[in-house]
């Protein structure tokens, strides 16, 4: 390897810099700057770049194909030839820090750090950044050229540290007031960074500052900024919809600039748009440049994401329609049309190779095979659409044996499961097929699933839930599979109630909690009866027996404050009922399917009732005495008195509903009548799937 920074001619005529073990191609043409900014200006061009290169490399190389021809400028003294940026002596440049390039700001007021930098680059700096105008004009107007001035160490100007800001209303002003006052030229003026204000405002997302600097001058959006990077491709760096969209709009060919026209970075330019929902534009760059549909690795980054295909996306350029259309477009209208063996690669992934513990096994695994990315992540409707076309896609396998069902199973996967039932009797034999562990499908069902975990809210439905999608393969195999043993030597049923001791646990303990509450409302509201506010009648009054009779039973309030406390008392007595046979009455299978659930919702519902009558008891006492002028009292007790009951109802409400689900739903929860994969279009239909 030539020691660091050594240029060296490849073989086809092309340049190459070692720099720290890795070759940087300059491309011909960026020679002579090169050389001779090296040779000449030891110091400040070895600085360079250094400084370019890494921060390149950390910043922007791993997110995006690599820039290139010129790539590997410094960060402030760029080699870029493409864009005429020859370093030192190739174009004559060599002030220290990029001085006397005519992109460049001037440095005066940033040389030293005397009362100048003070008095002018600290309030222009902070105006900059917080749109205040006023603040900024009061320097600018007696000096119209500081706007061309560097005011910090980065070589930022101005308009910079005005794009670097959050885009507010005043911020916008102020970026608009600022350009009025800069000509065309001094708009590229660069920073430290090779990034003129544009490109900054582009990877911040800052759309209204863009608009006006685009209209200002519109060959910004073709200057290379920092990495020799375009603003677009920034904006597509750092997620910018609205940016990312206004400038692809102003360039839809993108072939304005060298940039653009190698096909890689269109790739990845879709793909940033795909990875971030922005199908709208996404489906753009596919109609403007057909030759990018047939790129297999975006069908892959749709596998992964579910929520494409649904509506309620976060951004309106995430809705379901532009997604499905992309998805068409790709796979229907292009890699469908490919060779047998095209689309099989494509299914497959990229390969990874491995050192098999067994000499005779495989050397390779497809760990990114998209039809079972996209089951594991639920993907329902991509892996419907992908099976349309290709059926016999159901019966193949990834790297462990498994088919889209037994992972469907494994992550609980229902709407893909549910594909099963549409396939007649061979259910029967895919789910006894084991994996290279020696599982069958009821083994994976044994194994407790994180996504069932944390969607479900209380151990006790978990349970449920979990017996339910057990008891649903049981049933689809054969009595005599369903006691076969894996290679360790363990049985599904053992794998099950290994992996659901703590859910079962954890059960007991909540329902043991909730008794005690119950318990607790029991003891209070059978006191309370025997202690009525106001007390008794102690006296025989004339010829009336009023002795033992509430002193104010008539009225109103007290008729309320009697009904809510029978009313708490008899719920939280049936809550107890319903908590204490769950816990002294044994359960079979069966029971905790359907019985389980029910009990757990009257036993939480009467616990609720209990609770919010227990409250209206408590207000209700207030109202029952006399407060004469003091109204205002018990009023304000009973609206204190509300919030613990509203507030324990809110907590529970979701528990409540998820067992009304249970109850109801499990009945229907398999069994999907829909016939989802004879919707599609014969014409599309392939009976022959790849071998993948």
């Amino acid at each position: 390897m030539d020691p660091v920074g050594n240029l060296v001619i490849g073989a086809n005529g092309e340049h190459i810099v070692h720099i720290n073990g890795a070759e940087e191609q300059l491309g011909h043409g960026a020679t002579e700057g090169w050389g001779q900014g090296h040779g000449q200006e030891q110091e400040q061009g070895g600085e360079g770049l250094g400084q370019g290169h890494v921060q390149g490399e950390d910043q922007d190389q791993d997110q995006g194909p690599g820039p290139g021809p010129g790539h590997g400028q410094g960060e402030g003294q760029g080699h870029g030839a493409a864009e005429g940026e020859g370093h030192i002596q190739g174009e004559g440049h060599g002030a220290e820090g990029g001085q006397g390039r005519e992109d460049r700001p001037c440095m005066d007021l940033v040389d030293n750090v005397d009362e100048r930098y003070f008095s002018i680059c600290v309030p222009l700096y902070e105006a900059s950044l917080t749109g205040n105008w006023d603040a900024a004009y009061a320097i600018l107007g007696p000096n119209r050229d500081y706007v061309t001035y560097a005011i910090d160490m980065d070589f930022n100007t101005p308009l910079h540290v005005a794009a670097y800001a959050q885009e507010t209303e005043q911020t916008r002003d102020f970026v608009k007031k600022l350009l009025n006052l800069m000509t065309l030229e001094e708009l590229k003026l660069k920073n430290r960074f090779s990034s003129n204000a544009l490109c900054v405002a582009a990877a911040f997302g800052n759309i209204g500052m863009v608009t006006s600097m685009v209209r200002k001058n519109a060959e910004l959006v073709n200057i290379l900024g920092h990495g020799r990077y375009p603003p677009l491709y920034k904006s597509a760096q750092q997620g910018r919809y609205e940016t990312i969209r206004y400038l692809y709009e102003l360039s839809p060919d993108l072939d304005n600039t060298e940039f653009w026209k190698n096909d890689e970075k269109k790739i990845w330019l879709l793909k940033q748009c795909v990875e971030y929902g922005f199908f709208d534009v996404a489906l753009q760059i596919v109609r403007n440049h057909p030759q990018l549909a047939k790129e297999g690795s975006v069908l892959g980054i749709l596998a992964r994401k579910p929520d494409a295909f649904k509506r309620d996306c976060i951004h309106n350029s995430g809705n379901d329609d532009d997604a499905w259309r992309l998805l068409k477009i790709i796979w229907r209208d292009n890699i469908m049309r490919e060779k047998r063996d095209e689309v099989k690669r494509i299914l497959r992934g990229p390969s990874r190779r491995i050192i098999p513990p067994d000499p005779t096994g495989p050397v390779y695994q497809y760990p990114s095979r998209m039809l079972f990315v996209a089951t594991e992540m639920g993907n329902t409707l991509f892996v419907i659409e992908l099976l349309r076309a290709y059926p016999g896609l159901t019966w193949i396998t990834n790297d462990d044996n498994r088919t889209i069902f037994h992972v469907a199973a494994m992550h609980r996967r229902l709407g893909i499961f549910n594909i099963l039932y549409e396939m007649g009797k061979r259910k029967n034999t895919i789910s006894i097929d084991r994996d290279v562990n020696g599982n069958t499908m009821l083994h994976l069902i044994g194994m407790t699933s994180k996504k069932m975990r944390d969607e479900t809210f209380g151990a006790s439905l978990l349970l449920q839930r979990e017996l339910l999608w057990f008891k649903e393969v049981e049933e689809m195999m054969l009595p005599s599979y369903r006691e076969r043993k894996n290679k360790k030597g363990e049985t599904a049923y053992q794998i099950f109630f290994e992996q659901n001791k703590d859910v079962i646990s954890q059960g007991v303990n909540w329902m043991r909690d909730c008794m005690v509450v119950t318990t607790l409302i029991v003891t209070v509201t059978f006191a309370v009866a025997f202690t009525i506010p106001g007390g008794y009648y102690q006296e025989t009054k004339g010829h009336d027996q009023i002795a033992g009779i509430p002193i104010f039973v008539r009225k109103p309030s007290f008729l309320v404050f009697v009904i809510a406390d029978a009313t708490s008392f008899s719920s939280a007595s049936t809550s107890l009922v319903m908590f204490l046979s769950l816990l002294i009455t044994r359960h079979s299978q069966h029971d905790f399917i359907h019985a389980l659930p029910q009990k757990l919702m009257i036993g939480l519902i009467t616990l609720l009732i209990s609770v919010a009558a227990m409250m209206v008891t408590f207000s209700a006492s207030f109202f029952v005495l006399d407060h004469q002028d003091l109204k205002w009292v018990p009023i304000t007790i009973a609206v204190l008195a509300s919030i613990p009951a509203l507030t324990f109802s809110v907590f529970q409400f979701h528990l409540l509903l998820d067992m009304i689900a249970s109850m109801f739903y499990s009945r229907h929860k398999f069994r999907d009548k829909r016939h989802t994969l004879n919707q599609s279009n014969s014409r599309y239909i392939n009976k022959h799937a790849p071998d993948v």
